[in-house]
């Protein structure tokens, strides 16, 4: 790899951390791009290129992952979790809530109490978009 394609990833990478630490914030291209210091254009393409998603799709997704935590482990309600992790339209969250997870919030809640796991299997687990594996099974013994 070209020392100037090792420098571009960096800034990308460096980009998408500013996405994970400010999901809930509103956050646009440009404003991701300046930090990659790249043109709009040029970072889209290259993010997509570089994690198989468009830096839209990442923001939803991680956005997503963090209202699963919510809705399992807190009695906040939908429309709360909704604006806690940076969507100002309910029904897009749900929209797309559902386009990720698979469900509604309401039927994730719903199906999903508090997971007695380390961390580490939690995040593996309940990645939205991955192949889920059985957090615990029962023995067929008797």
């Amino acid at each position: 790899m070209s020392l100037e394609a090792e420098d571009l990833n960096r800034r990308l990478l460096r980009a998408r951390d500013a996405m994970d630490r400010s999901f809930a914030e509103p956050l646009d291209v440009p404003a991701l791009a300046a930090i990659a210091h790249i043109s709009p254009a040029h970072f889209a393409r290259r993010f997509r290129s570089l994690f198989r998603e468009t830096p839209h799709r990442y923001l939803q997704r991680r956005r997503v992952e963090r209202s699963m935590f919510l809705l399992r482990e807190t009695g906040r309600s939908v429309t709360d979790v909704c604006l806690d992790v940076g969507f100002t339209s309910l029904g897009t969250f749900s929209r797309t809530f559902r386009a990720i997870v698979g469900e509604t919030p309401r039927a994730y809640r719903a199906g999903h109490g508090p997971v007695v796991a380390p961390n580490c299997v939690q995040l593996a687990a309940l990645r939205p978009g991955l192949v889920v594996w059985p957090l615990a099974q029962k023995s067929s013994s008797g």
